[in-house]
């Protein structure tokens, strides 16, 4: 089931879905707008290759994150956006994530993603530049959420590598034989809300 407005209004005033910080405007007629954070990690341009399965402790070579209340995409590049919103969600509501169409008809491109029955922390947006730049600002509703509710509370919530995340967050790639260590962003480089 989708939740409509009124039940968006009624969990979040219950405390089951949580948005921090919270603003009625972002409710729309079927999902919340998630507006944008400002920190942004842009994948930088190298022929050296990340081994996916042998990943280094290092990723700056790879990216390099930045904070700023505006962020240019140049055309063709691609980035990684946080949302201002640290999202909350119960053992039986989950989500899907879109870019919002207004950015989608400025050639931006973002590929869905879901959110699990569970998951606590800020959404990481992978973004792809348009034809031309396009200047970005902390706090335009960029993204919309669809919260739908499953039938029953999931039997294995949430507990992933990007469990509380703050901020723009890197891939977390685990490293073979180490199944609890993983590595992420770049070393001097903290996240923050």
């Amino acid at each position: 089931m989708i939740l409509g407005d009124r039940d968006l209004k009624y969990y979040i005033e219950k405390k089951r879905i949580v948005i921090e910080p919270f603003d009625n405007e972002i409710i729309r007629e079927n999902g919340v707008d998630l507006r944008l954070g400002s920190q942004v990690a842009r994948l930088r341009r190298t022929s050296m290759t990340l081994d996916s399965s042998h990943p280094p402790e290092d990723l700056s070579p790879y990216y390099s994150i930045e904070e700023s209340d505006e962020i240019l995409i140049a055309p063709g590049e691609v980035v990684l956006l946080t949302s201002l919103e640290y999202l909350r969600l119960p053992e039986d509501i989950m989500a899907f994530v879109e870019l919002r169409s207004s950015f989608a008809r400025l050639g931006l491109l973002m590929p869905p993603t879901i959110i699990d029955a569970g998951f606590e922390g800020n959404v990481t947006l992978e973004v792809h530049g348009s034809a031309f730049p396009v200047l970005l600002r902390r706090g335009q509703r960029f993204a919309h959420i669809i919260f739908a509710r499953t039938l029953s509370p999931v039997e294995s919530p949430y507990r992933g590598r990007y469990q509380g995340q703050r901020g723009v967050t890197l891939p977390r790639l685990r490293l073979p034989g180490e199944p609890g260590k993983t590595f992420s962003n770049p070393p001097g480089d903290k996240p923050t809300m």
